[in-house]
C-alpha cells in the first residue's frame, strides 16, 4: 500500500510499504477514506524526530471502511463506516472504566513512562503505524472504532478522531459557566473548535487570539471575538481591557510548543532537533525547550480564581513555570490528551442532523490526494495558501 512516511526533519514522502494484517483477535483492518494532518503532526515534522525512525507511517486522524476484523471484534463488521480515535484504548482496564481512555493501562507505553499508545506518534507512544495511508491496522478494535452513519461527507464525522473530542475536552476542562467569558490562545483547528464549543456550552463571550488573517476571519464568521496578536503589543493587557480589568474566567491554551514569540526557546527547539538522536532525547527530557509564549499569555490573561485548560502539546520536562503568580492568583490548571471516547456520546447528536451547530463543515480548507501529502505538510506548517486544515483522500 501507499503511506506517508517520515524521512527526516521537515521531510516526509509517500512510499510503498507492506499492507497491514490482522495480528491479534482484537485487531481490525480499515481502508482509509479520509485522514487529516494535525498540528501535532508538525511536532513530529519539525521537532521530535529524535523519537522517530525513518520510514515510520504518520497520521492519527483517520476514518474509513472496515475491511476485516479479528475473532474478538463484534461491534463492527466489514463494510461499516468508522472513525478511529487517535488514542488506542481497551475499554476495560481500571483507567478505561473510569473514562480515562488516554491513560489506558493495557496500551500504556510503560518503558517510556507515557500513557496510552497513539497512532503514528513516535516511540514515546508505542510507534504504532499511523493512518495517513491506504489501510490501517487498528489494535483494540473490540472497543476503539466509532461507527458512524451514512448521509454526510466524511468531514462531518472525521474530527471525532481528535479535533472535536480534543476541543470538547478542552472546553469541559475549562469549567465554563453560563454567561462566562472564555479566552482561547491560537486559532488552528483545535482553537477554532474549542472556541465554538465554548459558546455552545454556555459562554457569553469567547475571545480568541491569533495573527493569521484567514484564521481570524474563520473565527469571526463563527461568532468569535478576536485579538490580532500581530497588531497589539500586549495580548494579556488587551484581554484585561475587554473584561473590565478582571481577565477571562477561563482560558483554553490551544497552541503548545509551536508558539511564536519565544525566540530563545525557539532557538533551543531547533538546536535540539539538530543533535544526534540520543543527545536530542536527553536535551528534550531534561531541558526546557518548549516555546512558552502562549502559556504565559494564558496565565496572565486569566482572572484570579480562574481556570486554564491546556490542550496544546508540550514536550520539555524542565520548562520555566511562573508558580508564584499562579499560586497567588489561585489558578486551576487542567490538561492532558483527550479521552476520545468519553466525549463521543455528547458530540454525535450535534453531527447527525441537517444543521451544523458546531460549524464542523467550516473547518477544512484543503482536500488533497494522499500522494500530495508532502505538499499538505508544507503549506500547513508555513501557513500558506490560507491553510487551516488539510484532509487527505487515500
Amino acid at each position: 500500500m501507499r503511506a506517508l512516511t517520515w524521512q527526516g526533519t521537515a521531510k516526509v514522502s509517500v512510499e510503498t510499504v507492506p499492507d497491514p494484517k490482522i495480528q491479534e483477535p482484537t485487531d481490525a483492518i480499515v481502508r482509509m477514506t479520509s485522514t487529516a494532518i494535525c498540528g501535532s503532526d508538525l511536532h513530529l515534522y519539525n521537532v521530535l524526530g529524535m523519537y522517530i525512525d525513518k520510514g515510520d507511517v504518520l497520521g492519527h486522524e483517520p476514518m474509513g471502511i472496515v475491511e476485516e476484523v479479528g475473532a474478538e471484534v463484534t461491534h463492527i463488521r466489514p463494510g461499516d463506516r468508522v472513525v478511529i480515535p487517535f488514542n488506542i484504548s481497551c475499554g476495560h482496564c481500571w483507567m478505561c472504566t473510569r473514562g480515562y481512555f488516554a491513560q489506558c493501562e493495557t496500551t500504556q507505553v510503560t518503558d517510556q513512562h507515557k500513557g496510552a499508545s497513539l497512532f503514528g506518534f513516535t516511540k514515546l507512544y508505542g510507534q504504532v503505524p499511523g493512518g495517513q495511508a491506504e489501510y490501517l491496522r487498528v489494535p483494540q478494535a473490540q472497543f476503539g472504532p466509532i461507527k458512524v452513519p451514512d448521509g454526510h461527507p466524511d468531514e462531518r464525522y472525521l474530527f471525532l478522531s481528535d479535533v472535536l473530542t480534543t476541543s470538547w475536552q478542552a472546553a469541559k476542562f475549562a469549567d465554563i459557566a453560563p454567561g462566562s467569558t472564555v479566552a482561547v490562545t491560537g486559532l488552528g483547528p483545535i482553537g477554532q473548535m474549542s472556541a465554538r464549543i465554548a459558546r455552545h456550552l454556555g459562554a457569553e463571550r469567547v475571545i480568541a487570539v491569533d495573527s493569521v488573517p484567514e484564521r481570524l476571519a474563520m473565527a469571526r464568521r463563527n461568532g468569535i471575538e478576536v485579538i490580532d496578536d500581530g497588531a497589539v503589543d500586549d495580548v494579556p493587557a488587551a484581554i484585561l481591557d475587554m473584561t473590565a480589568g478582571r481577565g477571562a474566567d477561563s482560558v483554553i491554551e490551544a497552541v503548545g510548543m509551536e508558539a511564536h514569540g519565544s525566540p530563545w526557546q525557539g532557538a533551543a527547539v531547533k538546536a535540539a532537533g539538530l543533535l544526534p538522536d540520543p543527545l536530542a532525547r536527553k536535551a528534550t527530557e531534561t531541558m526546557g525547550i518548549d516555546r512558552m509564549a502562549a502559556l504565559r499569555t494564558a496565565f496572565a490573561g486569566v482572572r484570579r480564581a480562574g481556570t486554564v485548560s491546556i490542550i496544546g502539546v508540550y514536550g520539555g520536562n524542565a520548562d520555566p513555570f511562573p508558580m508564584m503568580d499562579l499560586f497567588d492568583k489561585g489558578v486551576t490548571l487542567r490538561m492532558g490528551q483527550a479521552h476520545v471516547k468519553r466525549w463521543v456520546d455528547d458530540i454525535m447528536p450535534l453531527l447527525t442532523g441537517d444543521d451544523d451547530p458546531l460549524g464542523v463543515d467550516d473547518l477544512v480548507t484543503h482536500r488533497m490526494p494522499l500522494e500530495d501529502a508532502p505538499r499538505g505538510y508544507e503549506i500547513f506548517e508555513k501557513k500558506q495558501d490560507g491553510c487551516i486544515k488539510v484532509v487527505l483522500k487515500p
